[in-house]
């Protein structure tokens, strides 16, 4: 059988933008959403015209536009959306139930791939509030791809290197502390930390892999398996420096939330689920999951200190 022929929705996005390179190096013929909401945004438009340059071809349809949206999907196989989920950037999670409908009317896609990439939802019952939204909308949609019997892949199950790795997993800022930082409880929680562009690859990987059908493809390189004071010591040794710490409880870690905008709260309930709960790795992947790097051994991933290298 021949390569699947994919169309990303949200490529110009963080995660979308890898996507589509990696879905290009892989050989698949690969369609990038246009959507005509983009209006005066130049960069989003010449980023769209980079791809094509690169062989991607652009295809416009718009969320509100059903019939465009369906004659979208029938150009491909696969459907991969990356529109973005966190509150700081932009909360889209639930407009891809209009996807899912289009896919559903096509009738054609072979395996759709929604937006996730991080924790689990279906393992985030208990989450706290506000940042609960998150997952439940998650849910919403997945429940929507499985009772329209959509083949699906779900891929999760790690924190983007680029967020939480150089700033040592510290709130509010993305480079790494000068003098001091806080150690969230005892800092040995295991977290799982992963190059972006790895990410990208191994979902391309996984769209064709009959492995992975109606699935959920965790994302869990061994040796990026860390806890917060594993992630410290790597930069210590690395920069020369020692750091201070200032361990925080998770009460006081809460309590801060009080003062922080929606999406200050949303972000310190996620954090508490990885460091203080472990939710990337307290858990061992069961029947009808499977795990990305035993999957796909050839792919040589980023490890945390090549990455920490850069910012030394």
């Amino acid at each position: 059988m021949g390569k699947s022929k994919v169309l990303v929705v949200g490529g110009t996005g963080y995660i979308g933008r890898r996507i589509v390179k990696a879905s290009l190096a892989e050989g698949h013929i690969t369609y990038v959403l246009q959507r005509p909401e983009i209006g005066l945004d130049i960069e989003k438009l010449q980023m769209l015209l980079s791809f094509k340059k690169q062989g991607a071809r652009l295809v416009e349809a718009s969320f509100s536009d059903h019939h465009s949206l369906v004659e979208a999907v029938k150009l491909v196989d696969v459907v991969i959306c990356t529109m973005s989920g966190v509150h700081f950037r932009s909360h889209n999670i639930l407009m891809q139930l209009k996807l899912v409908e289009a896919i559903k009317e096509a009738g054609n896609v072979k395996r759709f791939l929604p937006s996730e990439f991080g924790m689990d939802p279906a393992r985030m019952g208990d989450a706290l509030e506000p940042g609960r939204v998150t997952f439940d909308e998650k849910m919403v949609v997945r429940r929507a791809i499985e009772d329209s019997n959509i083949p699906f892949t779900y891929v999760c199950g790690c924190c983007f290197a680029a967020y939480f790795v150089p700033n040592l997993s510290q709130l509010a800022t993305l480079t790494p502390p000068k003098d001091k930082l806080f150690i969230y409880g005892d800092g040995n929680a295991k977290a799982v930390f992963v190059d972006e562009d790895d990410i990208a690859t191994y979902t391309i990987k996984a769209i064709d892999d009959p492995r992975t059908l109606n699935k959920t493809v965790y994302l869990r390189p061994p040796e990026n398996i860390l806890s917060q004071t594993q992630l410290v010591d790597i930069w210590e040794k690395l920069s020369g420096k020692n750091l201070e710490k200032f361990t925080i409880s998770k009460e006081d870690f809460l309590a801060s939330m009080k003062d922080m905008d929606y999406a200050g709260q949303v972000g310190v309930g996620h954090f508490y689920h990885v460091f203080y709960e472990g939710c990337l790795t307290n858990f061992e992947a069961e029947e009808g999951q499977e795990e990305a790097s035993s999957l796909y051994p050839e792919v040589k991933y980023t490890m945390m200190d090549d990455y920490l290298q850069l910012f030394v």
